[in-house]
């Protein structure tokens, strides 16, 4: 089977989200990003007198996390134009749009029961042989697939940029129990051909392998830190250029990758891993 990927749906617009849509439309595809509908109105929403079904309210949060990712540095997107290749939407409105797509990425909230609720949506309107794949840093993806169609399962898989999904080279393929072959050889193929990726399969494991690695040296250094009484700036400054690592260090890295993030992996790792050697180096510290 010849696959072209002319249309990517993206659920899920914060800074993945977003960065990964723009990744994409820098490439030339043409990018459905969506997100939920807000619950309130905000001040200036209100003396504009818009209503909780106007709209550009229901569009806020897609509509602000991409201005916010578009604005941001270094930029996601090879040239601002290439942003009209993306449009948005919401997931209460507009899901029935992912029928066009021909790879659907979800990136949501790094829950589980969250990102089945959002499986069990887009199956209502995905159309068969669509590809259907989670960028989640460390859920199994044999959990995510349980009560999926066959068609879903064979067509669906974890596919996990890191952060700036841009600049960033590793791309982690992990198949859950029915990915087909022919999937994982197609994105394998298409992260190094066309992302500029370098594709790596990964088996189905707890946090896979970049952050089973990372989380491992982050978690075991926050508990040297607590030990050693050091200061956030005196990590930075030990964990930087001056051992050979990006500026960015320790903390600044955390704070990119995003705190809530590191929680939810490393929680993941300490109940996923019972028998590891390191299992009480994953326990956050207090």
């Amino acid at each position: 089977m010849k696959r072209l990927i002319k249309k990517v749906a993206v659920i899920g617009s914060g800074i993945m989200g977003s960065g990964i849509a723009c990744h994409f439309a820098n490439i030339g595809v043409e990018v459905l990003l969506l997100d939920i509908v807000p619950r309130e109105l905000t001040e200036v929403e209100q003396k504009k007198g818009l209503t909780l079904e106007s709209k550009a309210v229901r569009n806020r949060v897609v509509n602000e996390h991409l201005a916010n990712a578009l604005k941001s540095k270094p930029s996601p997107i090879y040239n601002q134009k290439f942003a009209n290749r993306i449009s948005t939407g919401n997931t209460t409105d507009d899901m029935a749009k992912i029928s066009t797509a021909d790879w659907i990425i979800e990136v949501v909230v790094e829950r589980l029961d969250i990102k089945k609720q959002v499986f069990e949506q887009i199956e209502k309107y995905r159309k068969p042989g669509t590809l259907i794949t989670s960028n989640t840093s460390g859920i199994p993806i044999h959990f995510m697939s349980e009560g999926r169609s066959e068609d879903f399962q064979k067509h669906f898989c974890g596919t996990h940029f890191f952060n700036p999904a841009r600049y960033l080279k590793l791309f982690e393929i992990i198949p859950g129990p029915q990915t087909s072959t022919e999937v994982l050889d197609f994105l394998n193929e298409y992260g190094e051909k066309f992302l500029g990726k370098t594709s790596v399969i990964a088996k189905d494991t707890p946090a896979f392998i970049g952050n089973r690695i990372g989380i491992f040296g982050i978690m075991s250094l926050f508990h040297q830190v607590k030990e050693m009484g050091l200061t956030i700036e005196e990590v930075d400054k030990l964990t930087g250029p001056v051992i050979g690592r990006p500026k960015s260090a320790t903390f600044r890295t955390v704070d990119v990758v995003g705190l809530d993030t590191l929680v939810h992996v490393a929680n993941g790792l300490y109940e996923g891993v019972p028998s590891d050697e390191a299992h009480e180096l994953f326990k956050l510290p207090d």
